[in-house]
């Protein structure tokens, strides 16, 4: 490591979402009431464009926060806004919040965006973006997919589909276009100027039924088309797949990752690209590790990839008497600092942590 910074939770998180002005923000997903959202300050040297040697404060300071009702399965910002957007069990529902002012320490709960036609469907996966307005791009199935306009909470676009798949994720290509990944695999393209046409479906790879997936998508240099940037997807038993979105008949690449049997689920599978690193990619939710690769020199063959770094910080840091091992909930990667991660794990640890690059690789 060059650089590594932990900080206790009281309740394990599934998310992290970087705020404006480099804020962190992190929520709890216990089944009791009271789960905390939290915006957090991260460290002095985490707020540096430059690495600053030793510094004297290394903790992460809690600068505001609120509880939810209902565990927070998942949790965006919603750009140039003070808003932010959560959901969770029982019901595909979204809470909208007000994160405080400068003279108030609380987030607070301002609406609820009911989804149309829930019959008691499962929590929404959500993305927003304010290209436009405000909106948030929700849904728990495929053929439940809708656009909301946070703050009018007017419905501004409905996904045409004859498909009920089980939503493992959605994201904003560009103001125009989404992409949905089911849990089976299958990845769908929809646009948001032709509401009444299916959504374009690719390719899905070959895996057992009982495998469950999830997908990262990677935001391009500026200048550069979504669609050119490629999708990333993670099986629950470590298969990986690289996908150019314009040309879906086929596979960027295959790749098998170094991770145990998957457990009881897979509700914690977890890809991301990295903002500032090109070619690199890291996994989780597998145990109590977290995998970075370097994609550049994959090809086709699915052959076992060998991880450039794993952090086991989760592993060895559970709490003390636990018998179960802490498992890695979510990772998410530093916006501007090219190799430091953020992780968290369900013993409620938050670690960031920065790898040294192998010699002959800088």
């Amino acid at each position: 490591y060059r650089d590594l910074h932990t900080f206790e939770l009281q309740a394990p998180t599934r998310l992290i979402e970087w705020a404006c002005g480099n804020r962190v923000c992190v929520a709890g997903y216990g089944q009791s009431d009271g789960n905390e959202i939290l915006q957090l300050i991260p460290p002095p040297t985490l707020l540096t464009k430059e690495t600053q040697g030793l510094c004297p404060e290394r903790d992460f300071k809690v600068e505001c926060g609120g509880f939810s009702e209902r565990p927070v399965y998942s949790l965006k910002y919603v750009p140039d806004t003070s808003l932010l957007v959560t959901s969770g069990p029982p019901d595909s529902s979204l809470q909208v919040w007000q994160v405080s002012a400068e003279d108030s320490d609380v987030i607070k709960s301002v609406s609820t965006l009911a989804a149309e036609n829930d019959t008691g469907q499962s929590w929404a996966k959500i993305a927003t973006i304010s290209a436009r307005a405000p909106w948030v791009l929700h849904g728990s199935r495929l053929d439940r997919v809708q656009i909301t306009e946070v703050e009018s909470r007017k419905n501004v676009y409905t996904a045409a589909s004859r498909g009920s798949e089980e939503l493992s994720g959605l994201a904003f290509l560009d103001c125009n276009t989404l992409l949905l990944c089911c849990t089976i695999g299958q990845l769908c393209l929809a646009d948001i100027r032709q509401p009444q046409s299916l959504v374009e479906a690719v390719s899905v790879p070959l895996a057992p039924c009982s495998e469950q997936w999830c997908m990262g998508t990677r935001h391009g240099a500026q200048g550069l088309e979504p669609s050119s940037q490629p999708v990333a997807r993670l099986s629950s038993r470590g298969l990986l797949t690289l996908t150019d979105l314009r040309k879906t008949s086929e596979f960027l690449a295959l790749a098998k990752a170094r991770v145990p049997s998957p457990g009881s689920g897979a509700e914690f599978l977890c890809v991301s690209w990295a903002p500032a690193l090109e070619g690199y990619l890291a996994i989780s939710g597998f145990d109590g590790t977290v995998h970075v690769y370097d994609t550049q020199s994959w090809d086709s063959s699915g052959r076992e990839a060998e991880p450039v770094f794993v952090h086991k910080g989760h592993a060895f840091g559970g709490a003390g008497g636990s018998r179960d091992l802490p498992q890695v909930t979510v990772h998410t990667w530093h916006l501007q600092k090219p190799r430091t991660l953020l992780s968290a794990a369900s013993d409620g640890s938050l670690h960031v942590w920065d790898w040294v690059q192998p010699c002959g690789k800088c």
